[in-house]
């Protein structure tokens, strides 16, 4: 049986961590044993002595982020039993032995039971990403973890967690996005790399099309499986329409687009490889990629100097808020961003718009929206409030886990 230095909370302190929230702030520690490091595995206990949990020590005011409630014994066990935990629940959404697809995301930190580490599965190849020190350490059992599940599926097992490890955090107290969630760390620098095996391919499907994920080269783990359902609803929308598509990266929501017989799709973003990436999808799919166009270009002097007549835009930037801090400017940008597609957009024209800022909660997302539908004038109703997929869970335990907001709009 393995021993674990122990962390006593104020009796004050202990109620959130009872209601199962998986964050110990520093302000709740009464005491602990010794000179902790960034990483250490610690028992979580009240000032009587009551047992309340097991988790990573942080030096950040996350001081603890809880992985277990229960007593455990042996660590290798638990993290096998939370990566089957996780491939059920794949199972139930029907993903993880679907033939139409097969990239979805394996174990999604709280959402799994899990902070700090985020593992997508890619047709064979799990790509790991660590955002802290604990479930840095952890790697390599959790490659013996993921062959358990998978067998003789698993290919290769690719660690990502070099930009997630290095980013330099916000301040805790400010910080709510998945990305910052992590404290400084004083660790030796760690180089990207594969743990176990080599990657058989880098294509994959996704609702039966064909992308190509790159995850060394890619942002987050290579390709962002969160919009999956979003994407296959555009399809749903997309057949004879001039689409635009803005932050396009990989060019997932063109793809869709154009696989549903769009009449014209336009993908636009600043980075000059993300424009490969997406034409390079484009072409692995369409029988004759005519109907579509790329821009390296900034989207807001994109959008602004464009004079086609769109019937559908998309509006997915990246995070324009990486905490608190940053909320307040966010909201502008959304706002900016979301009244240049109001005013652009044709008349009955869709608008699919999106917020992955976790710090930007829905209600303040929609006001941004609002105070843009206002500024426009234009009168404009709300067709579906859009969300991240079942492979994405957020626990009922950690709202905080919710992150990707959307709303797809008609405009008149």
């Amino acid at each position: 049986m393995q021993s674990f230095p122990q962390v006593i909370l104020h009796s004050n302190k202990i109620h959130a961590v009872k209601r199962f929230h998986p964050w110990v702030f520093s302000g709740a520690i009464k005491k602990k044993d010794g000179d902790l490091k960034e990483g250490t595995v610690v028992e979580v206990y009240s000032d009587k002595g009551e047992y309340l949990g097991i988790g990573h020590y942080g030096m950040g005011s996350i001081a603890v982020r809880i992985f277990s409630f229960n007593k455990v014994t042996a660590l290798n066990d638990l993290w096998k039993q939370k990566f089957e935990s996780a491939y059920r629940l794949r199972q139930v959404a029907g993903l993880a032995e679907s033939t139409d697809t097969n990239a979805y995301r394996l174990l999604n930190a709280e959402g799994d039971g899990m902070p700090g580490l985020i593992v997508d599965w890619y047709n064979g190849t799990a790509v790991i990403q660590a955002h802290s020190k604990g479930m840095y350490n952890e790697r390599e059992n959790f490659v013996e973890a993921i062959k358990a599940v998978y067998g003789s599926r698993l290919k290769a097992v690719y660690d990502k967690s070099n930009a997630s490890m290095h980013h330099k955090p916000a301040k805790q107290e400010e910080a709510s996005d998945s990305d910052t969630q992590h404290s400084a760390l004083n660790t030796q620098h760690s180089t990207d790399s594969y743990l176990y095996g080599k990657p058989s391919d880098d294509l994959v499907l996704e609702n039966k099309h064909r992308v190509k994920v790159d995850w060394v080269g890619g942002q987050k783990t290579g390709f962002f499986i969160d919009q999956r359902d979003n994407r296959l609803l555009l399809s749903k929308y997309a057949a004879g329409k001039k689409v635009l598509n803005t932050f396009c990266y990989s060019g997932g929501f063109s793809v869709y687009a154009m696989g549903t017989g769009a009449k014209l799709v336009h993908s636009v973003d600043s980075s000059a490889k993300a424009i490969e990436w997406t034409d390079e999808n484009i072409k692995l799919n369409a029988n004759s990629a005519s109907q579509h166009q790329s821009f390296v270009s900034d989207v807001f002097d994109f959008m602004k100097d464009a004079d086609e007549d769109y019937d559908i835009m998309v509006l997915d930037p990246p995070a324009f808020a990486k905490g608190q801090s940053a909320r307040h400017s966010a909201i502008k940008a959304y706002t900016r961003l979301n009244h240049t597609a109001f005013k652009k957009i044709k008349s009955g024209g869709i608008v699919f718009t999106f917020s992955c800022s976790q710090a930007v909660n829905p209600e303040m997302f929609q006001g941004a929206v609002t105070a843009a539908a206002i500024e426009s004038g234009r009168n404009i109703r709300i067709l579906h409030h859009l969300t991240q997929p079942a492979d994405h869970p957020v626990s009922i335990y950690h709202p905080e886990g919710l992150y990707l907001k959307g709303l797809v709009l008609y405009v008149e």
